[in-house]
């Protein structure tokens, strides 16, 4: 890479620079494919047709290196502070780099016109089970755990982890894998942390981590258990074969993190090994589990550091919120999901009193959506509500805090998210220098034009139909509202007969108007 381009100063090399591809995808698959079963998805992806003449394309070879585009009179949201925001700019890239960000640059190629749409980065889901797609919607109506009552009776631990998750093949676990990362895609979710709690053979793990490389998305492999600890799994010592097979580059899409629940036996021993490896350590912190006596132990003998990223940190006590704060440890938000499944109350006043920036992620599909908007409205709406309740009981009190703002959300669900997967040098704003993960979001639309205010109308307006296009790493994945080389029908055939074998083999009834 040229050293004027990385300083944001783009020079010319169509002449000079070759067109090679992308080393991650390569060589994933040059080490070997993911099992038989798995690899019956191979063929899934369909060739692009040849443009006529005149057909609004995206660009040629779009993340190649050396190949150059611009992105033209958009109104740019950098999320960087140093790059600020522009009523009307431009966004260069250069293989999968931004070059360049700022009014009037030169144009290379077929330009992308932006105007009347918003640029961005992409959002960063930092906690997803992206292998319970096929069970989607099937947990709208339950909870965490069972409670007693009549709405507990089918429940997240009994149910989907307990009765679903011991029966999926490495070729549920693929397909899975694959339509959840594309599904995101199409959301304009360009990072996930994907917490696969799936890992009941290396086969398992294999198509995993298969079904992430394949969806072309920048990708967190989140090695955690076997749910419902199926005989013969391998977890946790398999991280270090995973580890050296498919991570020991730093220069790919797909990156790892090693799971550590602090609630299952033996856990001491995955927090030893994601250490000595090198990777970060994550953890659901629940208090319905009754975890906050064991995370009490860990905090006060002080076993956390920048290296953890703890998930949800709903119930616990005020020191061990404080040691999460000194060892300067990560804490991922799920809101609508602890709202809806009683994890407890979403901790956002904690958070923020503590000065901790949380990022945001979306859970379990088989409740609820998976689409940053989603997030970042309730996460708003629900520290707003705290404050606005304390402001009318007590009159403004000295010492209210301050209001989230939509700029504010929109930072935790790009920035932030990047920083807790250790992401930020590489993706999370428009920077030179960065990756180019971006998303050009229509604001012409109908449910959001005229466009007034650019935060505001991204977080209070928009939904899924809005992101327009979507790039990864230099590469159009999204083009006018449509993704690009998938043959959706062929997958989705592939996810419902996926869908159809666990429930057959899990036991429990297809019924598509369960009563309540």
């Amino acid at each position: 890479m040229c050293h004027l381009c990385d300083l944001g100063r783009p020079q010319d090399h169509r002449d000079s620079l070759g067109d090679s591809p992308g080393p991650s995808r390569r060589n994933f698959l040059r080490a070997g494919a993911a099992g038989a079963a798995a690899a019956a998805g191979l063929g899934l992806f369909t060739e692009r047709a040849a443009a006529a003449p005149g057909h609004d394309d995206p660009p040629d070879d779009a993340g190649r290196q050396g190949r150059r585009y611009v992105i033209k009179g958009g109104h740019v949201m950098s999320m960087d502070p140093n790059v600020g925001d522009f009523v009307e700019a431009d966004v260069l890239v250069e293989g999968k780099k931004i070059l360049a960000v700022g009014p009037h640059l030169p144009a290379f190629g077929t330009p992308i016109d932006a105007r009347g749409k918003i640029v961005m980065p992409g959002f960063i889901d930092t906690h997803h089970h992206q292998f319970e797609t096929a069970l989607r919607s099937f947990l709208a109506d339950g909870l965490l755990l069972n409670d007693g009552q009549p709405h507990g009776a089918i429940n997240y631990f009994d149910y989907i982890l307990g009765k679903f998750a011991p029966v999926y093949r490495p070729q549920d676990v693929y397909i899975n894998e694959l339509f959840g990362a594309l599904s995101q895609i199409d959301a304009g979710v360009t990072t996930v942390h994907d917490v696969s709690q799936i890992h009941h053979s290396p086969q398992h793990s294999d198509a995993a981590i298969k079904g992430l490389a394949d969806s072309g998305r920048r990708s967190v492999f989140g090695y955690f258990e076997s749910a419902g600890n199926v005989p013969g799994n391998q977890y946790p010592a398999d991280a270090a074969r995973i580890k050296s097979r498919y991570f020991s580059s730093d220069d790919q899409l797909l990156s790892m993190i090693m799971g550590g629940e602090i609630y299952l036996p033996g856990f001491e021993a995955a927090w030893t090994i994601g250490r000595q490896l090198g990777l970060q350590v994550a953890a659901h912190i629940v208090g319905p589990f009754g975890m906050a006596p064991t995370f009490d132990a860990l905090a006060a003998s002080n076993q956390f550091g920048p290296d953890n990223l703890f998930i949800h940190m709903t119930g616990m006590s005020d020191m061990s919120w404080q040691k999460v704060k000194d060892a300067g440890a990560a804490v991922s938000l799920a809101v609508p999901i602890e709202m809806n499944m009683r994890h407890g109350m979403p901790p956002i006043l904690k958070t923020l009193s503590l000065g901790i920036q949380p990022s945001l992620s979306v859970d379990v599909e088989c409740t609820l959506t998976a689409d940053m908007f989603t997030q970042m409205r309730s996460a708003m709406a629900l520290q707003k509500a705290f404050i606005n309740q304390i402001a009318l009981e007590q009159n403004n009190p000295p010492g209210l805090p301050e209001l989230l703002t939509t700029r504010d959300v929109l930072r935790f669900a790009t920035m932030e998210g990047a920083r807790d997967l250790r992401l930020d040098r590489k993706t999370g704003s428009l920077t030179p220098g960065k990756e180019a993960d971006i998303i050009i979001l229509d604001a012409e639309a109908i449910n959001v034009a005229p466009l007034n205010v650019v935060p505001g109308a991204v977080v209070s307006l928009m939904e899924r139909s809005n992101v327009e296009t979507v790039i990864v790493a230099g590469k159009v994945r999204k083009w006018k509202g449509k993704l690009l080389d998938v043959d959706l029908r062929r997958l989705r055939r592939d996810l419902e007969a996926s869908r159809d074998f666990l429930f057959n083999a899990a036991g429990i009834p297809q019924n598509l108007f369960r009563p309540n």
